[in-house]
């Protein structure tokens, strides 16, 4: 049998190494591959957040739309608030004036009155010339009570009552129509399946009350069928109350997604930055065409109403009256999108953008170094803010921004308001970092010129 045979060693410098080296042109194939997989990422990105970002743009009008309609429909005090101010308007207080006034005095037979008066001119035994001219006082005489009429329904509606059963007149009507609209079972107006009733439960008992209290101990048994008068039925009306259970949601969450959508763009997007400043300016963009549509349509609603059906005057007050909420909601929101891409350009790497934090920056280092030679040092707290400077920065305009969130309709004025106080509390905390003085110096370092401490 043969002896077994041992396997020649490996020659000199060879081995796996050898088999796995890359050479340079795997290498430069490699970088050309892994340079084209991250291009398609980042185009594929860039695709993504455009869609995302175009998407939530064309909804952010309807979205603001879609929230005050559904307070106005859904919430009485919201549009109570807002058709309050019409009941003190001049124009629209001489429109009611008038139209009260031409009501009252078409109810005034005046011919009745001057042929009344001819009859009784003829048996008092006037002359016939008088008798029979007593039609020629129906000019003046309705003249005259148009007049007098005028004065006083004028006095009811420029007074302090008026506005008041205005607002309760309101309030009143639109809790009926929103008990109509979400089914519910309180309030006088109601709807039942397809039909709306009015509940007169309260007044019944407190007229039965009444006529036992004068001695008809027989109402108290009035029957119950008699609490109730169907005001109307109509099979549409399953349709209207779901299309307010439509806008409910769309006022709720359509908001909600568009500013979800319009996050997920910047967060999708390879630039970040760059991608917040397009979304606030594409926003902003979008509240001025809003703006631009609302003012079209007070004019097509002028042109549409005839003067003899409201004054022009009146129609204006009450069109500006009504959308007035969503109008300052346009504002407000245009204002905020323009302050966040300001602030989206100012913290990126353009000329002016160095200028104004190099600026601000020496500001506040100067206002810094003041306090520490005013004996003010901040110490380790500065110290701590310095180290901290981003973080302290997203915090504060964290909080800018839920106070926004959390004001209960902000306006414009609450935005300047929000952003003065966020913009002074950076202020001083960047002053107070300044004044904090350099961290203290390790044990042998040597310290500042001339061996002492800066």
């Amino acid at each position: 049998m043969a002896p077994t045979q041992t396997p020649a060693p490996p020659a000199s410098g060879g081995g796996a190494d050898d088999q796995d080296a890359v050479t340079a042109e795997e290498h430069a194939e490699y970088r050309r591959l892994r340079h084209a997989a991250a291009v398609r990422h980042r185009t594929a990105r860039s695709v993504g957040a455009s869609v995302l970002l175009l998407v939530a743009l064309l909804l952010s009008p309807l979205a603001v739309v879609a929230a005050w309609v559904d307070d106005e429909v859904t919430d009485t005090d919201r549009y109570v608030q807002t058709v309050a101010p019409l009941g003190s308007d001049p124009a629209v207080q001489a429109a009611v004036t008038d139209r009260l006034t031409d009501r009252v005095v078409a109810n005034v037979d005046v011919e009745a009155v001057t042929r009344w008066l001819g009859e009784a001119l003829a048996d008092a035994g006037a002359p016939p010339a008088v008798a029979d001219r007593a039609d020629a006082l129906t000019g003046p005489l309705r003249a005259a009570v148009t007049d007098a009429v005028h004065r006083v329904v004028q006095r009811v509606v420029t007074s302090d009552a008026f506005e008041d059963a205005w607002v309760a007149a309101n309030r009143r009507a639109h809790t009926a129509v929103v008990n109509v609209l979400t089914g519910s079972q309180g309030g006088a107006v109601r709807a039942e399946q397809d039909k709306v009733v009015l509940d007169l439960g309260t007044v019944v008992d407190e007229v039965k009350q009444r006529l036992v209290d004068a001695g008809f101990e027989k109402a108290s048994v009035i029957p119950a069928p008699d609490r109730q008068i169907t005001l109307f039925e109509s099979d549409a009306l399953p349709e209207a109350q779901a299309g307010l259970r439509l806008l409910d949601v769309l006022g709720t969450w359509l908001p909600v997604l568009t500013v979800v959508l319009a996050a997920l763009a910047v967060w999708t997007a390879p630039g970040h930055r760059v991608m917040l400043l397009v979304t606030a300016l594409g926003a902003a963009l979008m509240m001025v065409l809003l703006l631009i549509a609302l003012a079209v349509a007070r004019r097509f609603y002028l042109d549409a109403v005839p003067a003899s059906t409201l004054p022009p005057d009146a129609a204006t007050a009450i069109y500006d009256t009504l959308v007035r909420f969503l109008r300052d909601s346009t504002r407000t929101l245009l204002v905020v999108a323009v302050v966040v891409a300001l602030a989206a350009y100012l913290y990126g790497p353009g000329r002016a953008a160095r200028g104004v934090r190099g600026l601000a920056a020496s500001g506040t280092t100067a206002a810094g170094h003041g306090l520490r030679r005013l004996g003010l040092r901040t110490g380790a707290a500065g110290r701590w803010l310095a180290a901290r400077r981003p973080w302290t920065t997203g915090v504060v305009i964290a909080g800018g921004a839920l106070a926004l969130v959390l004001w209960n309709h902000p306006t414009v004025a609450a935005v300047a308001l929000v952003l003065g106080l966020v913009l002074a509390v950076l202020v001083v905390l960047a002053v107070l970092a300044a004044a904090g003085g350099s961290a203290p110096r390790e044990a042998g370092r040597p310290a500042g010129p001339g061996g002492a401490a800066p």
